[in-house]
């Protein structure tokens, strides 16, 4: 197991930990539950649903193969190598490059590339975000972070419980409990604000775990080192005419690439392209045999 895939884990349990937390102060265990069913239901809709949504949004088509044999054949072997299910293949009409993945399960894969993307990749770029979106199909990181939304959501619904439990409260008992409950509060805020950012901690993860496994899966990281280089000068130089915050996640790249503002990179859900290049980099210069 990988540092990353520890990092997920224990970030997760920081994330239970404080849907606990969070739970105890809003309603106790019935309040906790409530929440987390309701979270659940709401991110399984969209685990399930989603991606046809997605698609939908980006106006994204079917790839024709016929004119894409070469990218079909490069994605056959690929997921042989893997052990994968062939994926379908989509074609969103946007010149910015970038790619993402999406599906509910390795037997439902879809990997769907911007036009802007094919245009201005090399094959040896190609292969590589290809592989990337396949390492996220892999290593189910669509379940992850399902699960990781739902525990947010879970602790979201959770605070807003205990602000409006107290703006329905009568004024003797504000003046009776008010210290303790606003108390409650501000640690329930600092609670969700904490989870949101380890979600994104934990997006950022599997994206450094998807880097690893596409150069594990290639045999080599120099085409996926020269997409990313790519990438990261293309999307802030093109924008993405209908990209959209909630989805932004998905993608190799964050479309809505700016410059290293530390805010910035706190609040992505993507690591700093050079700190995911330079990764690379090292694992090209450890022991490992890729292959």
């Amino acid at each position: 197991m990988s540092w990353n895939s520890v990092k997920t884990f224990l970030l997760l349990a920081t994330l239970t930990i404080l849907l606990v937390v969070v739970g105890r102060l809003a309603g106790g265990p019935v309040g906790m539950t409530i929440a987390l069913v309701m979270a659940a239901i709401m991110n399984l809709v969209a685990y399930f649903f989603g991606h046809k949504l997605i698609l939908w949004q980006y106006r994204a088509q079917p790839l024709p193969e016929r004119e894409y044999r070469w990218l079909y054949d490069m994605t056959r072997r690929l997921t042989q190598r893997a052990g994968l299910p062939m994926p379908k293949l989509y074609l969103i009409p946007e010149m910015q490059p970038n790619a993402f993945a999406t599906g509910p399960s390795p037997s439902q894969g879809i990997v769907a590339f911007t036009a802007g993307l094919l245009q201005s990749m090399t094959p040896q770029e190609v292969e590589g975000v290809l592989a990337h979106e396949l390492a996220h199909i892999k290593n189910r990181d669509m379940l992850t972070m399902t699960i990781a939304a739902t525990v947010v959501g879970a602790i979201t619904w959770l605070v807003d419980m205990l602000r409006w439990s107290m703006f329905f409260r009568s004024s003797r008992d504000r003046e009776d409990n008010g210290v303790g409950l606003i108390l409650a509060i501000v640690v329930g805020m600092i609670a969700a604000l904490a989870a949101t950012l380890i979600q994104l901690a934990i997006s950022r993860a599997r994206e450094y775990e998807a880097d690893r496994t596409a150069a594990l899966m290639v045999g080599s990281p120099d085409g996926l080192i020269s997409a990313l280089a790519k990438l990261h000068q293309l999307t802030q130089a093109i924008p993405m005419e209908h990209a959209n915050t909630a989805t932004a996640h998905l993608f190799i790249a964050n479309p809505f690439s700016g410059a290293g503002d530390f805010l910035l990179n706190l609040f992505s859900t993507h690591p700093p392209i050079p700190k995911r290049i330079e990764k690379l980099r090292e694992l090209k210069n450890t022991a490992y045999r890729l292959a």
